[in-house]
């Protein structure tokens, strides 16, 4: 009698156990760790950070998101193989880290495709934009939407107005064939050099120009060492955000909805921050005097595309025709 009361008893604290731990259990917050390799204040910094606090306000108690800036957690070599692994949850590296997991998106890459910044809006928000954002799937990511750094301009040691004047002249490029074969359009010569030699190279002259973004242009103060910077806006230094499938597709559906509406919304804002840092950058380079700005007229303009139309077609066959066209025409105005 006693061993059965003794069962009994056992049983209904291993009840009332479970009963209480069972809310708690249901109420731990899915964490979603977000990685990136910039400070907090740039456009990248403040589009995580403002995804964390609408998931936070909209999401309290279920997801968390934890945001890990200036290569905290991994560098963008090596984030997505441990997002893969589910060591993290979001990341955002530029569209060139993409190149082992699929060759479309050097069609971001291609030299002089994209008129301006409004162009690139256009053609990543239509079918073929957000199609792209799929190209990783086979290897396991969903791309959740793109993220501006800006438009990328050309600066040299001397000016540069058609294609010509950059003949003989040493450029340093990111590791990318597409940026590799648009040099070499030019009769330049390309040198993949990592990004934080390119002050001191061009200070020693070792290279003759290189190009980059407004914000990267005065953050590094290459316009400090270039007397001459042509607004060429001829490339896209962008970002994805990503994730795994099997993170997102294991969300429940109604929380998946929530936290990629948040995303949406802050990488709005984030791509808001950029377009008025490029401006205001811009600005401040103008205003230091330190060097003198080109701005192409559209004839001038004409001549560097109708150079580049080779390394376009070059290209086509591993990004497809078909998306390099519909990016091209989102450069007329709907």
């Amino acid at each position: 009698m006693f061993v059965k009361k003794m069962a009994m008893s056992v049983a209904a604290l291993a009840l009332s156990a479970a009963l209480f731990a069972g809310p708690a259990l249901a109420q731990k917050p899915i964490v979603i760790k977000f990685s990136h390799v910039v400070a907090e204040n740039t456009p990248k910094g403040q589009m995580a950070n403002k995804f964390r606090d609408l998931v936070a306000e909209r999401l309290k108690g279920k997801v968390e998101v934890e945001v890990y800036p200036n290569s905290q957690l991994f560098g963008d070599n090596k984030v997505l193989e441990a997002m893969l692994l589910g060591d993290v949850q979001m990341a955002a590296p530029s569209l060139s880290k993409f190149s082992r997991y699929t060759k479309k998106l050097q069609l971001y890459d291609l030299p002089f495709l994209f008129e301006n910044i409004d162009a690139v809006d256009r053609f990543q928000h239509g079918p073929a934009g957000q199609k792209l954002l799929q190209s990783v799937s086979k290897k396991g990511l969903i791309g959740l939407g793109y993220l501006h750094n800006g438009m990328k301009q050309l600066t040299a040691s001397k000016p540069l107005r058609v294609p010509e004047d950059a003949r003989g002249l040493k450029f340093r490029i990111m590791s990318s064939d597409v940026l590799a074969a648009q040099f070499k359009a030019l009769g330049a010569i390309p040198l993949k050099k990592p990004f934080s030699e390119v002050f001191t190279l061009l200070q020693t002259k070792a290279i003759d120009g290189q190009e980059n973004t407004w914000s990267n242009i005065y953050s590094k103060k290459f316009y400090e060492v270039q007397p001459y910077i042509t607004e060429s806006n001829h490339g896209v230094l962008d970002y994805m955000v990503v994730t795994s499938q099997e993170f997102w597709n294991g969300l429940p559906a109604d929380i998946r909805a929530e936290v990629k509406s948040a995303l949406d919304e802050a990488i709005a804002f984030g791509n808001q921050v950029a377009k008025e840092k490029a401006k205001s950058d811009k600005q401040k380079i103008i205003d230091s005097k330190r060097c003198t700005l080109i701005e192409l007229t559209p004839a001038e303009r004409a001549q560097w595309v109708e150079v580049m139309r080779p390394v376009w077609k070059k290209f086509e066959r591993q990004i497809g025709k078909d998306l390099i066209d519909a990016a091209y025409a989102s450069n007329q105005a709907k």
